[in-house]
């Protein structure tokens, strides 16, 4: 069984040339073709993966972009809103300290024309008890209308305090 049997090895060789002849013929390029067409799939594959990819990143930086952009516009948004509340805080301050002084200086008119009526009124009182005064002095009735002229020219000449 181990010796070489020339006929046997002979036929073997024969064989195996007729098998790879048919091999070739029917079942190689068959072979073949599905490798390739495996080939170009798994190409087209990675391809439309990595265009994927590709388009994934662009929106994700498109994305980013949008995000920063509303971030700044949020940020610009807030910075607007707080002058504009500050400036309106200020508006209404002036406008307060505006009115109260308005009020202040008002109530000073009124206080100095009630002043000036309580004066006037002050002069006449005085006018008529010095009238009445100066008749109970002389013990005698004075002509009212000169006295009254005598006492008005001389409350006149005093000072308006």
């Amino acid at each position: 069984m181990l010796s070489p049997n020339p006929g046997l090895i002979i036929w073997t060789i024969i064989t195996f040339i007729l098998l790879l002849l048919i091999l070739k013929k029917f079942a190689w390029k068959p072979l073949l073709e599905a490798l390739q067409k495996r080939e170009q799939t798994v190409k087209d594959a990675l391809e439309r993966a990595e265009q994927t990819k590709k388009d994934a990143e662009r929106i994700l930086e498109e994305n980013r972009k949008q995000f920063d952009r509303a971030e700044q516009e949020g940020k610009r948004i807030l910075n607007e809103s707080r002058s504009l509340a500050e400036k309106l805080k200020d508006d209404i301050v002036e406008k307060a300290n505006s009115q109260s002084r308005k009020m202040i200086e008002s109530a000073k008119q009124e206080i100095n024309r009630d002043k000036e009526a309580a004066m006037v009124q002050l002069r006449g009182e005085i006018a008529n008890l010095a009238i009445q005064a100066a008749g109970k002095i002389l013990d005698e009735s004075l002509d009212e209308q000169k006295h009254r002229k005598l006492v008005d020219s001389y409350l006149k000449e005093l000072p308006k305090n």
